[in-house]
């Protein structure tokens, strides 16, 4: 079994819709006692052609489009690079006024194969020496190994995992980036 007490956890083993739900429900548990920075990911709005079309800051609550609809009628949808790297801005500025805990929805195409996306606030939360609670989908593991090895640990979709990484992952008020 690999040691948990590394600064970074990613969670593989379940759908990215399930995954999402369970970093929500980690972040909804924890919110209250700590200060949590980044993005999840959710459900665009009704009549929408996108599943998950939203990123959801959670210090703010404000949402960032997902997927571009490609026009009326249209059933397809395609990634919205700049909604992405929207929401990556709002999750650097999270980080600089101060947190304990970085979570963001996923590395995924943008990051693996375009340094883009999240990538700043993926980078942001490692500079601040801040932990990081993230997903990665199996096809971007290699691009995701390259990244952030040998700092992460995999976790199963499990609760009881999340929790037992967050106890060993380090007294968060001592490690958090000071306001400007």
């Amino acid at each position: 079994m690999e040691r948990q007490s590394k600064p970074i956890a990613i969670v593989q083993g379940a759908s990215s819709a399930e995954i999402q739900r369970l970093l929500a429900v980690f972040v909804d548990r924890h919110a209250p006692r700590l200060r949590i920075a980044g993005l999840i990911e959710g459900a665009a709005g009704e009549g929408a052609a996108c599943g998950a079309g939203q990123l959801r800051s959670i210090g703010s609550g404000g949402s960032f489009a997902l997927f571009q609809e490609l026009g009326p009628g249209s059933e397809s949808c395609s990634l919205d690079s700049s909604g992405v790297v929207q929401a990556s801005e709002q999750v650097c500025n999270d980080i600089a006024r101060g947190c304990d805990l970085v979570v963001l929805s996923k590395f995924g195409k943008l990051e693996a194969e375009n340094r883009s996306g999240l990538i700043s606030a993926f980078v942001a939360a490692m500079e601040a020496g801040l932990p990081i609670l993230t997903s990665v989908s199996p096809k971007h593991m290699a691009a995701w190994s390259a990244f952030a090895a040998p700092f992460f640990v995999t976790l199963p979709p499990e609760m009881a995992a999340l929790e037992s990484w967050q106890a060993s992952a380090g007294d968060y008020s001592s490690c958090h980036a000071e306001a400007p």
